[in-house]
């Protein structure tokens, strides 16, 4: 079992409605061209997601999953459609705007990690609050409660990532994702470099997360049990969603 602390309140907390849209898009295509070869990556994808849910993209390899997870952060452009995040079209902003709305509304859980390997693991999740302009010391208390939060403690506060293991890693990674009070967080497979029972514990630990702060999250994943632990499943193929309705565990009475 997920070793977490008990749930505190984040001085950085920003209060957001509990009902409605956190995501909103219509229409949204994405194509990939080299030389003479078009690769139609997404193909008029409608997608919406409630703010506090929990949504799991699954599909084979190359059907569009992690385009759409890129496209709907903004870390890609799209070609036609349009995207709202929490009320805001991104779809049409400059690269500065999106990369700006991004760093103040978004967390980003990825499958290496991606944690800077010179700083420490405190020093990973302060930095996002001090981009955001929060004073050295109060970031500081604040990345130490969210890893306290995500279970890891002192003396691995202050190990670099290299010195951790894959699962204190990811937990890592997850309290850097959520020490901003992100509007919506983006988990793109990841629990894919664990085995299997730090895999569990982690995805024990985002549902936990998840309900305790209410923020949307929206994962990218091939596992069937890891989408099972959702509230939605969104099945994808060639580019288009082919299903979307709730999670096994969701449906059954």
């Amino acid at each position: 079992m997920a070793v977490t602390a008990p749930v505190t309140e984040r001085k950085h907390q920003v209060e957001r409605p509990r009902t409605g849209a956190m995501i909103e898009a219509q229409n949204v295509s994405k194509t990939y061209e080299s030389g003479s070869i078009r690769v139609h990556a997404l193909r008029d994808i409608d997608f919406r997601v409630s703010r506090g849910e929990m949504v799991a993209i699954m599909g084979p390899s190359g059907c569009g999953k992690t385009t759409l997870l890129n496209c709907l952060s903004g870390l890609d452009t799209i070609d036609t459609g349009t995207i709202h995040i929490d009320g805001v079209e991104l779809s049409h902003m400059s690269d500065n705007d999106r990369t700006d709305f991004r760093a103040l509304h978004m967390g980003f859980i990825f499958q290496f990690y991606n944690l800077l390997p010179v700083l420490s693991a405190v020093e990973n999740v302060e930095l996002p609050l001090l981009i955001a302009g929060v004073s050295i010391a109060e970031a500081r208390t604040q990345a130490i409660a969210m890893l306290e939060r995500v279970g890891i403690f002192d003396p691995q506060t202050h190990h670099r990532p290299a010195a951790l293991s894959g699962g204190q890693r990811q937990r890592v990674t997850i309290a850097r994702a959520l020490v901003n009070s992100p509007a919506i967080v983006w988990a793109d497979e990841p629990t894919g470099d664990l085995d299997s029972k730090a895999a569990d514990e982690i995805m024990e630990l985002l549902r936990d997360l998840n309900e305790a702060f209410q923020e949307t999250f929206v994962l990218v994943t091939h596992d069937p049990g890891i989408g099972a632990r959702c509230d939605r499943i969104v099945q994808m193929h060639d580019g288009r969603i082919i299903d979307d309705g709730l999670a096994r565990n969701e449906a059954e009475p």
